[in-house]
C-alpha cells in the first residue's frame, strides 16, 4: 500500500525528504532560470511576475493592485510601489475603474504585453521538462 504524505515530522522517511529535497531542486532551477531570462532582458523577477498575472488573469486583461498583491503573495503597499515602477518604465498604466472608479485597474501597455510573451515563451521549454518530472495540474497537452 503507498503511503500518502502524513503531516506529522516524526513520521517522515528519508523518501520523504529525497522527493522534497528534489523537488525543491527543480523548482530553485526553474527559478533560477527564470531570473536570468528576466534580468537579460532587463526586468526584476517581480516586474516580470507582475506582467505575467496581468497577462494570464482569469477572464480579462486587467488587475487591481490587492489582486495583483494576492498573487505576488505581496504586500499591498509594495505592489503599489511596483507598480508604480513599472508604469514609469513604460509596462503597465493604471486606469480608474470602469464599474467603479475609486478602484485603479492595473493594465499591460504595449511593451510590457511584449516582453511577457518573450519571456514566457522562453519558459517553455523548463515548464515542459518539470511536466514530464511532475505531474503539474492543468498542463496536459500545454504546448
Amino acid at each position: 500500500m503507498s503511503r500518502d504524505f502524513d503531516p506529522c515530522p516524526e513520521s517522515l522517511t528519508k523518501r520523504d525528504f529525497e522527493r522534497l529535497s528534489h523537488f525543491r531542486y527543480r523548482l530553485r532551477c526553474f527559478l533560477r532560470q527564470s531570473e536570468d531570462i528576466c534580468r537579460d532582458h532587463g526586468l526584476t523577477p517581480l516586474q516580470y511576475q507582475l506582467l505575467l498575472h496581468l497577462k494570464g488573469f482569469a477572464g480579462r486583461e486587467w488587475a487591481s493592485v490587492g489582486e495583483l498583491a494576492e498573487r505576488l503573495q505581496a504586500k499591498h503597499h509594495g505592489t503599489v510601489a511596483l507598480v508604480g515602477r513599472c508604469e514609469e518604465a513604460g509596462l503597465v498604466e493604471r486606469r480608474p475603474g470602469r464599474a467603479d472608479r475609486r478602484r485603479m485597474e492595473v493594465h499591460l501597455l504595449a511593451r510590457g504585453a511584449d516582453l511577457a510573451e518573450r519571456i514566457a515563451a522562453l519558459h517553455q521549454p523548463e515548464l515542459r521538462h518539470l511536466q514530464e518530472e511532475f505531474s503539474l495540474p492543468g498542463w496536459e497537452g500545454a504546448p
